[in-house]
This record gives structure tokens, C-alpha cells and sequence, in this order.
């Protein structure tokens, strides 16, 4: 078993980036390589990376400068400087910058590994001590203010009353429903409005964790458990110890980890991965899935006696569709907190925009909803949201199923022929103005951050 980490090299000279890659795999870690500084700071813009190692005398941009312009944008990544020419100026200099270590040449590959060791264990360390001051600043906010589910419609009034019954139960508690309808959200209410809310909300994804470090995020693992364990970690389960441990996404686990969570809600215990101590857990589980269960059972994906388990309290939570009534009433509630949190309050939805929100599908539930609003808030310039200000998937009118077939070939939607007309008009505006935001902005006659909004949108550099 071994842990992604990866490693970004930069040295102008070939054999010695070879022999770095080849020292740094053995390890067990990735490693992409690179020879000058531009493309260090590229690569490290682009990709995550767990430590970097940077030749300081390189051509194109200097590892200095990419040392310089790479921690500007990633400073809790640890960079090591690697020189044949070292002066203390300089050595004293970077570490006062925020470099991790600084190297001379020739070295030992040994030494080279073990700092590389130290600075992934360092950044290991940081990232849990900043996971844990999360949490703790989550479930302040959240004690003091506890969430707050919008909506009067009776498919909604239903969720409440069930939250309502099972908040100061023991019992895991299963929410199922489409992508967006605010599975999350329920979780959080059932844990804020329960008699464990002085207690941690831990939340986990489990879609979007590999399956070889799901287990370890879940029951922690010990130092040497496997390639890169290089320290001690704390699990979900023991962060969530006496409170709630929301398992998003549960139908993704594989069939492996499901057999060990079983024995957990059954045992009420667990060890850490490598580990022989036993643990004993006092945790509520709360459970998400946008899948249908039953099916998954038959078709072998899913244990059923892990699904009888988790499903002793079902709620299911009603799509947007479903809700009619609550679409205005969730939209202004967006409103009031986007136009709040950038100063901009007493915005208001005009009745055109009104009547959209009313007649859409909202195939993307409350988490569309949400995502248009701040969407129009962003591309207005004023108090007012027009229909001209909403995602173009919503102001233009669904094609027809299918494939239109001409004599030439398919037809293009018009959604899709106006945002490629969009992406190239902003594409020409940011040549145009040599990359210059405010300037191309002003060409374009929108704000600049409605144009910063339409770039990551667009996927632009």
C-alpha cells in the first residue's frame, strides 16, 4: 500500500534529474521532472505537489525567481533549493524567504531522501493541525448558529419532521436522494439540533478519496503502517468520537472497506491501519447516497446487511422538482447571503427572472440554484438581476433530445454556438490587452470580477 505523494524536480543537467527520479521512486513516490525554473513554476500552478526540489542556477528563470514566484502561490509547499555554488548570503536569504532546506552539491542521495522524508511529514503535520482548526471553527459556528434548512413546501415539512424524530436517537440515519438536493445540509441539522451537538461534525467523501487511503482517512493509520505512514494519524472515527461522522457518498466505498465499516456499526470498535491497539467508538452515523440501493444490492455492488445497518432511520430529501413552492423563497435566501457577504446588499430578482427560476427543471437541485444565483450576483453591476445576468443553461431553452442530422453532419446547440462564441470573444479581449484583467474587463464592458468568473469558467489561461 502506498500513499500518492508527489515530487516535482527541477535541474538543468539530465543525468542528475534522472538520478533524483530514479532515488525519489524507490521510495514510493511520483515524480515529474522538469529543466529550467518557467517550467517548475508551471508545472507547480498546475499540479499538486507534496515537496519540490529546485536546481537554483537554471536557464529560462532561475530557481531562485521560481523558488520566489512558486511560494507566492503555494506557500505551505515545502521547496528544497539545490546548488553547486552555495554562499551563506544566499542560504541565509531563502530559509528567511520560506525555503524548507537548502542543499549543496555533489550530495548524498541518502541525505536527500531523508529531507525529502522530513518535508512530507512536515506538510503531513500542517494540513492535520489546519483539518483539526477547521473542524473546531465549523462546530463553533455551528453551535452558536445552527443551520438553518430553507423551504415551506409539505415534501420539505416532511424532512423536518423526521429530523425532528430522529435528532437525539443513536439510530445511523440514511438520506438518499438526487446530486444537489442538500443530503449535506440535513446531516448537519440532525447533528446541530441532537444532544451530541457539543461534539464534532467529521464529514467524509467517500467518492472522492482512492480506495487505498479511504481506509486510513476513516480508522487512521500507524507510523510504518505502509510507504509514506511516517507519522501517527488520528481517523475519522476517533476525530468524530462522541459526536457525528457523516459518510457522503457511502455507496462509492468498495466492497473491502464496507465489510470493516459493517464491523464497526456492529462491534462499536475498530484498530488503525497497521495497528493492533483496539478502539472503541462512540459515534453517530449518518449516511448520503444519490444511488438507488436496492439496486445496488442486486447487482452485487453494495452488502445488503451493511445497507440494513445503515438504513434503520430513511430519509429521503425531495428534488428542487418536487418543491415548486420553495424555489423563489431559496433563491432569495441566496441572494440576501451572496449580496451580503460582497457588500452589496438590496439586491432583488426581477419578475422575467422570477418566472425562469419558476419554470426550469433544476436538474441540479438546490446546489444549481445556489450556484446561478452567485453566478447573476457576480455578472450584475447593479441592484438588479436580469435574465441577461443567469448561466446561459438556464436562459436558453432545452434542444430537443437527439442529434439534429443535416446533410453535413450534426447541428450544434445554441447554448453550446454562443458559449464558443463567448470563450473566443474573452480569449481575443485578453490578447488583445496583453493579459491585462482590468483593461480587458473594460473592452469587454463587464466588471473585472464577472471576467475572472468567465475565465475559470471558460478554462482560460
Amino acid at each position: 500500500m502506498s500513499i500518492n505523494v508527489r515530487v516535482l524536480v527541477a535541474d538543468d543537467e539530465v543525468s542528475l534529474r534522472l538520478v533524483l527520479q530514479t532515488a525519489i521512486s524507490k521510495v514510493g513516490y511520483g515524480v515529474d521532472t522538469v529543466e529550467n525554473g518557467k517550467e517548475a513554476l508551471r508545472m507547480a500552478q498546475e499540479n499538486y505537489y507534496d515537496v519540490a526540489l529546485l536546481d537554483i542556477r537554471m536557464p529560462e528563470m532561475d530557481g531562485l525567481q521560481a523558488f520566489y514566484e512558486i511560494h507566492k502561490i503555494k506557500p505551505d509547499l515545502p521547496i528544497i533549493l539545490m546548488t553547486a555554488f552555495g554562499s551563506s548570503e544566499i542560504a541565509v536569504e531563502t530559509m528567511k524567504r520560506g525555503a524548507f532546506d537548502y542543499i549543496l552539491k555533489p550530495f548524498n542521495l541518502e541525505e536527500v531522501k531523508i529531507i525529502v522524508n522530513r518535508a512530507i511529514h512536515m506538510r503531513r503535520l500542517v494540513r492535520e493541525v489546519v483539518y483539526l482548526t477547521q473542524e473546531v471553527k465549523v462546530l463553533s459556528m455551528e453551535t452558536a448558529a445552527p443551520c438553518k434548512l430553507i423551504g415551506e413546501s409539505p415534501k420539505i415539512q416532511e424532512v423536518y419532521k423526521s429530523i425532528g424524530r430522529v435528532a437525539n436517537s443513536k439510530a445511523a440515519v440514511l438520506l438518499t436522494g438526487e446530486s444537489g438536493t442538500g443530503k449535506g445540509m440535513v446531516a448537519k441539522t440532525i447533528h446541530y439540533t441532537s444532544d451530541r451537538r457539543q461534539n464534532p461534525f467529521v464529514q467524509v467523501n467517500c467518492g472522492s478519496i482512492p480506495d487505498g487511503l479511504l481506509e486510513s482517512e476513516l480508522f487512521g493509520h500507524e507510523k510504518g503502517a505502509f510507504t509514506g505512514a511516517l507519522f501517527q494519524k488520528a481517523g475519522r472515527f476517533e476525530l468524530a468520537e462522541g459526536g457525528t461522522l457523516f459518510l457522503d457518498e457511502v455507496a462509492e466505498m468498495s466492497p473491502n472497506l464496507q465489510v470493516k465499516l459493517l464491523r464497526v456499526l456492529q462491534d462499536k470498535e475498530f484498530e488503525r491501519v497497521g495497528g493492533t491497539k483496539t478502539f472503541f467508538t462512540n459515534v453517530r452515523i449518518i449516511a448520503a447516497t444519490n444511488r438507488d440501493l436496492a439496486k445496488e444490492i442486486s447487482e452485487k455492488r453494495f452488502r445488503a446487511d451493511l445497507y440494513y445497518r445503515l438504513n434503520i432511520v430513511p430519509i429521503c430529501i425531495p428534488s428542487l422538482r418536487e418543491r415548486g413552492e420553495d424555489i423563489i423563497l431559496l433563491a432569495d435566501y441566496f441572494l440576501k447571503r451572496f449580496s451580503g457577504e460582497t457588500g452589496r446588499n438590496g439586491m432583488f430578482l426581477t419578475p422575467d427572472v422570477i418566472d425562469i427560476f419558476r419554470s426550469y427543471p433544476w436538474p441540479g437541485n438546490v446546489r444549481e440554484l445556489e450556484n446561478a444565483v452567485e453566478h447573476a450576483l457576480i455578472m450584475s453591476s447593479n441592484r438588479v438581476i436580469l435574465p441577461e445576468h443567469l448561466p446561459l443553461s438556464i436562459t436558453l431553452e432545452e434542444v430537443e433530445e437527439g442529434t439534429v442530422v443535416s446533410g453535413t453532419g450534426s447541428l450544434q446547440s445554441l447554448r453550446e454556438v454562443l458559449s464558443e462564441a463567448e470563450k473566443r470573444h474573452i480569449a481575443e479581449a485578453i490578447e488583445r490587452t496583453g493579459g491585462n484583467h482590468t483593461h480587458a474587463a473594460k473592452l469587454l464592458q463587464i466588471s473585472r470580477r464577472a471576467l475572472l468568473y468567465k475565465i475559470q469558467e471558460h478554462k482560460l489561461s
